[in-house]
C-alpha cells in the first residue's frame, strides 16, 4: 500500500511541479511541446503494448476489450466536451494565455472547469497506476514514467492559462494539491480495486483506461505539441515509443 501511495504521488505531482515550473519561469513552448511529444509516445507504447496485450492475455475476450476500450473513448470525448463547454477548454493549452487575453468574457476560462478537466485525464491514468504496482514488472513502471512525463506539460500549460484568467498564485496551488489528493486516491483505489478482482474486470478496467488516455492522446497532447513543436516532433514522439518498446522487452 505504501508503495502505492509513493507511486501514485510521483506521477500524480508532475502535475504540481510542473505548476510550479510554470509560475516560477516564462514557459518556453518548445520545450513544452517536446516533453509532450515525448511523453505521448510513451503512452502509446504503455496502453498499446502493456496495458491492452496485458488485459487480453487475461480475458481472451477480444470484443468485450473493444467495447471496454471504445466505452473508455467515449466517456473520456463527452467528458471533454462538457467541460469545454463550460470555462476548461484552455486547461491543458499553452496558447490559452493568448486566448485569454483575446477573451472578454471572465468566465470563458473557468478555473473550476480546468480542475475538473484534469481529474477526468488523471483519474484513468492513476487508477491503472495502482494496477501497475499490483502487476509490477517492467510494463508498469514504464505506464508510470509515462503518466509522470504526460503530466508534466500538463501543469505548466494548465497554469499558464489559469494566471491568465486571473486565478490567484495560491489558488492555483491549491487546486493543483487538490488533483495530487486524488490521483494518489484514484491509485489507492485501483490498486484495491484490481488487486482482488476477477482477470475479466481487470481486462476491462485496463482497455476502459486505455481508450481513455488515447483519446485524450488524440485530443489534446498531440494536437498541442504539433502546434508548438512542428513536425519533428513526430521524431520525438517516435522516440518515445521506441525507448518504452525495448525498455518492456529488455
Amino acid at each position: 500500500m505504501l508503495e502505492t501511495i509513493f507511486t501514485g504521488a510521483i506521477s500524480g505531482g508532475a502535475i504540481l511541479l510542473g505548476a510550479l515550473l510554470g509560475l516560477c519561469f516564462k514557459c518556453n513552448h518548445k520545450m513544452i511541446a517536446a516533453i509532450t511529444a515525448f511523453g505521448a509516445g510513451v503512452l502509446i507504447s504503455a496502453l498499446s503494448i502493456d496495458l491492452m496485450n496485458e488485459g487480453f492475455e487475461q480475458s481472451k475476450e477480444p470484443f468485450m476489450m473493444g467495447f471496454s476500450f471504445f466505452g473508455g473513448a467515449l466517456a473520456f470525448v463527452l467528458g471533454d466536451y462538457f467541460i469545454d463547454k463550460h470555462g476548461g477548454k484552455f486547461r491543458k493549452s499553452s496558447h490559452g494565455m493568448e486566448q485569454n487575453l483575446q477573451s472578454d468574457d471572465p468566465e470563458e476560462s473557468s478555473g473550476g472547469a480546468i480542475f475538473l478537466g484534469t481529474l477526468l485525464d488523471g483519474i484513468p491514468e492513476s487508477f491503472v497506476v495502482g494496477a501497475a504496482v499490483v502487476t509490477g514488472g517492467a510494463g508498469g513502471l514504464i505506464f508510470i514514467v509515462a503518466v509522470f512525463l504526460s503530466n508534466l506539460p500538463e501543469g505548466m500549460a494548465g497554469t499558464v492559462s489559469m494566471k491568465m484568467a486571473g486565478m490567484s498564485t495560491r489558488n492555483i496551488v491549491l487546486l493543483w494539491l487538490g488533483t495530487l489528493v486524488v490521483t494518489v486516491l484514484s491509485a489507492i483505489g485501483g490498486y484495491l480495486f484490481l488487486g482482488h478482482a476477477s482477470p475479466a474486470v481487470n481486462a476491462s478496467v485496463m482497455a476502459f483506461a486505455s481508450g481513455a488516455i488515447l483519446a485524450m492522446l488524440c485530443d489534446t497532447m498531440i494536437p498541442e505539441a504539433f502546434k508548438f513543436g512542428g513536425r519533428f516532433v513526430a521524431l520525438i514522439t517516435v522516440a518515445g515509443f521506441l525507448l518504452a518498446f525495448m525498455l518492456s522487452k529488455v
